[in-house]
């Protein structure tokens, strides 16, 4: 939560802060509060002295402007256990500063902002340098996720509040899924208020450390096709092509099985979901996803991945995991 805007006194600020953060402390949540060097002199608060965040019941501070690398790492050895969360949104050398200062690394975390305007969200390619200055030095991460409904925010402006611009319309589970398949994000947040339920069960759906494709069924295929999808931890054969993403174990699995043709004589487009049928010899119940448009009526086709979640494809790597539902 802000701190940037507090109005009143220091002990009607300390009061106010306090019934919020300890009415969440009592749920299990955390709260960080967002700080910058001007809201220290509002408060009449030290660096070298931040008791009076432990006194609201904060778990850390996040510092929504830089100070000089020297504090950030003063601050990190606070003897109250707070954690120091940085603005990761900037593709420069500030937390290289911060380490060459020796901080106590465990307590800092980093943090992306959220864009509550349409159009001024992280562009993916920037997020991912910024975000990989974190990675590589083993810094806690998180960034934001944007709820369809929920309408409150910082500003009186109601875009969504995602990280990522390309994020903004998606449904809520695909920007988790894309944030968690990139390696590089520990926490995802919702950045507006309130999430739906049915936004929330999606988000508890969600297996952050096993991308999840969701795959749009026809309607006629065989029991074991839909067995071939739905069941097995598939891998991405490592000695990949161009043409499709191949699962080859459940010709092994389930090379027994009957699959007579079906839907077979299409053109095959991205993101469809194929199976190979009784004419296609070893290769029979290979399972396969399309990357280039071909035919081949030795596959069926049994469905096609999510067209929301397409992109999501291209975080898939040889021998990379993933599940289908």
């Amino acid at each position: 939560m802000s701190m940037l805007e507090v109005q009143g006194s220091v002990e009607e600020t300390k009061a106010k802060y306090q019934k919020i953060i300890n009415f969440g402390n009592s749920l299990g949540y955390q709260t960080f509060i967002d700080v910058s060097p001007g809201l220290f002199k509002k408060l009449g608060i030290s660096y070298s002295d931040l008791k009076f965040f432990k006194e609201i019941g904060a778990t850390g501070l996040r510092l929504d402007q830089a100070f000089d690398g020297a504090t950030e790492a003063m601050m990190s050895f606070n003897p109250y256990g707070l954690i120091i969360e940085l603005n990761m949104s900037n593709d420069v050398d500030y937390l290289n500063n911060i380490i060459g200062y020796q901080p106590n690394t465990p307590f800092l975390y980093g943090c992306h902002n959220f864009y509550p305007q349409v159009g001024t969200g992280l562009p993916f390619d920037y997020f991912i340098k910024c975000s990989q200055r974190f990675k590589k030095l083993g810094i806690h991460s998180a960034a934001f996720v944007s709820s369809k409904v929920g309408k409150m925010g910082p500003w009186n402006v109601s875009d969504g509040l995602p990280t990522l611009e390309m994020d903004r319309k998606l449904p809520i589970d695909v920007q988790a899924k894309q944030l968690w398949a990139t390696g590089l994000i520990d926490d995802v947040i919702i950045g507006n208020a309130y999430a739906s339920e049915t936004e929330l069960a999606a988000l508890a759906q969600v297996d952050r450390y096993l991308l999840t494709l969701d795959v749009d069924f026809l309607p006629n295929i065989n029991p074991i096709e839909g067995t071939i999808v739905k069941k097995p931890l598939h891998f991405w054969r490592g000695d990949i092509n161009s043409l499709v993403i191949r699962s080859t174990m459940p010709r092994v699995t389930y090379r027994e099985e009957e699959n007579p043709a079906h839907d077979n004589e299409l053109e095959f487009q991205p993101g469809d979901v194929l199976v190979g049928n009784d004419s296609f010899g070893p290769y029979k119940n290979e399972l396969q996803i399309v990357r280039k448009a071909h035919r081949e009526p030795r596959k069926n086709k049994v469905g096609s991945i999510k067209q929301e979640q397409l992109f999501l494809l291209d975080f898939l790597k040889p021998w990379s995991k993933f599940k289908l539902k």
